[in-house]
């Protein structure tokens, strides 16, 4: 069977959004589940379909999903409220709207992890320091049961 021409094939949009935190590991399938059921919650079953949201590819805490052409702010808004992939807290933050893959593949910076292995002492409770760009820190607390996140800036950890 031969391809369509391209005047016949439907428009599709592709939208990159940014994974929060950013060492965040999250399985495709589960993230693809995950903006299905954020898209038929917000939009409906008939909206859902009509804009066939579909995950195209999550690596490097960036995440491309595919739509119909006319549909991506619908889409784009079910992407902020995916609060959550096969049990681990996350969110989808939009960073640009494109007709190919290969312009958001320009726009995607890679997100380095700054040095410091450090630990600080918050009242009682021990944390791990995780250092971003943009001043961004997030602190992890040590243990196995019961882990929290603290989000912080450099300013807001150097006066502690």
């Amino acid at each position: 069977m031969r391809p369509r021409p391209p005047a016949m094939r439907t428009k599709r949009r592709y939208i990159l959004a940014r994974l929060l935190p950013y060492r965040a590991q999250v399985d495709q399938r589960q993230l693809y589940f995950s903006v299905i059921e954020a898209a038929t919650s917000l939009l409906g079953d008939a909206a859902a379909g009509l804009a066939q949201p579909a995950v195209v590819f999550c690596e490097g805490g960036y995440v491309v999903v595919r739509c119909r052409r006319g549909t991506e702010k619908d889409v784009a808004v079910a992407l902020a409220t995916v609060t959550s992939v096969a049990d681990e807290r996350i969110a989808l933050r939009t960073v640009a709207t494109s007709g190919t893959i290969h312009a958001l593949r320009r726009r995607m910076k890679p997100i380095r992890h700054l040095a410091g292995d450090e630990e600080v002492k918050v009242g009682e409770t021990y944390f791990a320091v995780y250092r971003y760009p943009r001043q961004k820190v997030d602190l992890v607390e040590k243990g196995i049961k019961h882990q929290k996140s603290l989000f912080f800036t450099e300013a807001d950890l150097e006066e502690r």
